[in-house]
């Protein structure tokens, strides 16, 4: 019998997209009366995710305090998931006090997947230090050979190009998202795939490279021909509408 919550579950459940949903799955998930009273309570730290996506921060927190007091991976999973409230919440300075503690408790459980969520967690919720931040959480792959947890890659670089973006250095993003499609290339789904190729095209506008941004996204259109931001993005780079800002 599995012991603690396996993340091919975990990703089977989620859908960032439909919380509701997500947290009726998992709730599902969680009734089950074979299963282990630690997964059980592993997949109610989701659940209040779930509920915290959708703004049920009260009941989120309340569900969280229902889980203490714990040790091991649910005390890492609990106290990530309580920063991810509070960051959602616009307390960012609480946040990242949350998600330093899930680092250290992930690294001491010897859990790489969970400290390198709570590291690319804190680049989020400081951006001031994302660098750091991504350059530590990227550190702790070396620790595995896991293509799942490998996979986290493509959202490092990828967070940390759109923070770039947003910073005004379109080349430094541009290198970012390249190493962000090469991650999902080689580990990422294929939606991780289209959506790096289609980051790397949005970088490519922003320096000033206008052909090589339209000739990908012309590429990416003849497979989604109906995909908002890649119809967001012909139209400006043609000049017939505005487009979707990161």
């Amino acid at each position: 019998m599995v012991e603690r919550l396996e993340q091919p579950e975990l990703d089977a459940l989620w859908d960032v997209d439909d919380p509701v949903g997500s947290a009726e799955r998992i709730a599902a998930a969680a009734s089950r009366p074979d299963r282990p009273e630690l997964v059980r309570a592993e997949l109610q730290t989701q659940r209040a995710r779930a509920f915290g996506l959708q703004g049920r921060f009260a009941e989120a927190d309340a569900l969280l305090a229902s889980l203490e007091p714990a040790t091991g991976i649910l005390h890492v999973r609990i106290v990530l998931e309580r920063g991810r409230l509070l960051n959602t919440e616009g307390r960012h300075a609480e946040a990242v006090e949350m998600f330093q503690e899930a680092v250290q408790a992930a690294r001491r459980e010897g859990d790489v997947f969970l400290a390198v969520d709570a590291a690319h967690m804190l680049a989020i919720a400081d951006p001031a230090r994302g660098e750091q931040w991504t350059e530590e959480a990227d550190a702790e792959l070396a620790a595995t050979t896991d293509p799942r947890i490998l996979r986290w890659r493509v959202a490092l670089r990828s967070n940390r190009g759109w923070s770039l973006l947003e910073e005004g250095d379109a080349e430094a993003a541009l290198r970012e998202f390249d190493r962000a499609l090469e991650a999902a290339v080689e580990y990422g789904t294929p939606d991780q795939r289209f959506a790096a190729r289609w980051a790397v095209a949005r970088a490519l506008r922003s320096a000033g490279r206008a052909e090589e941004a339209l000739e990908l996204q012309r590429r990416l259109a003849e497979e989604r021909p109906e995909d908002p931001y890649v119809v967001a993005e012909l139209a400006a780079l043609t000049g017939a509408a505005p487009t979707i800002e990161p």
